[in-house]
């Protein structure tokens, strides 16, 4: 039988739990990847590509994680099965430089706000600036790529406005950017293949533990940051400032949510007319929950 692979998404869980043994103590014969560190970032200089391309294109892990409105429109599209009992919660927002004129979401009219295409920063951005200014004045660009190549082009001063979420944010915030914003949103895990269920039950077992001790001692555990940044931020960041990141729910993610997704998304043309699939909540999620 192959190995269950295992890719962490720019958070501590997966780190935590690798340290403390949990995965090996849940009986888990697993491989454990780490795609940005070992790449120089380079997986992330992807500018007009994003989370759902990637998913198009096949990933590796049986389990991997992106924003949960791509999850929902791949799921919908036959690329993957959005697993629906659990769900995680991203700190996330759109950060200019410390001398920017930009000091409002006003201010943000008609500025290009570097976003991952079809990626978390890309709805979330739209999501929270909707509340402040018309479509026609929320400008988004998609050449700066994806969340560590669009922090390495805010911190060169190469981008007016950028969206981070995770360690970058924390970065961005340790070295004086401005954050504008809060654009915190919802990840959804999705399922490669056919694993084991209980061997997916074993890998969230795995990470409610690690999830426990991150919300009591969090601080033990921000140095994990490190293994996923490229190496050329290493110097410039205090980790011991940053805070826990992204949160995981042991809750469903339930129809309604889906639904409502959904329909978000196709109401802002996102993709194109047609191309987000049946929007079949039971077609597109998988349990493997035990039964009651």
């Amino acid at each position: 039988m192959d190995k269950f692979i295992i890719e962490a998404h720019f958070r501590l869980q997966e780190w935590v739990a690798e340290e403390k043994g949990y995965f090996r103590a849940e009986g888990l014969d697993y491989e454990f990847r780490e795609l940005i560190k070992s790449t120089g970032g380079a997986h992330h200089n992807k500018g007009g590509e994003g989370a759902f391309q990637s998913i198009e294109k096949g990933r590796e892990a049986n389990l991997s994680c992106a924003c949960h409105w791509t999850v929902n429109v791949a799921a919908s599209s036959g690329h993957t099965k959005l697993y629906s009992d659990a769900y995680s919660v991203a700190p996330s927002g759109i950060f200019v430089a410390a001398d920017s004129p930009i000091r409002t979401p006003e201010d943000l009219a008609d500025v290009p706000i570097a976003v991952g295409f079809q990626s978390g920063s890309h709805y979330s951005t739209i999501q929270a600036l909707e509340q402040y200014l018309e479509p026609g004045r929320i400008k988004l660009t998609f050449e700066d790529g994806m969340l560590f190549h669009r922090l390495e082009m805010l911190l060169d001063g190469k981008s007016p406005a950028t969206a981070l979420f995770n360690g970058p944010y924390y970065l961005a915030e340790q070295l004086g950017f401005r954050k504008i914003i809060d654009t915190t949103f919802m990840i959804a895990t999705m399922i490669k293949g056919t694993p084991e269920g209980e061997d997916v039950r074993r890998y969230f077992r795995a990470l409610k533990k690690a999830q426990r001790d991150i919300d009591l001692r969090p601080e033990l555990y921000t140095h994990h940051y490190r293994r996923e940044f490229p190496e050329r931020f290493h110097a410039m960041m205090d980790t011991r400032r940053w805070g826990p990141g992204e949160r995981i729910v042991f809750e469903p993610y339930t129809r309604e949510v889906y639904e409502q997704s959904f329909e978000w998304i196709e109401r802002h043309d996102i993709f194109p007319v047609g191309k987000m699939g049946s929007g079949d909540y039971d077609r597109s999620t998988i349990s493997f929950a035990m039964p009651a």
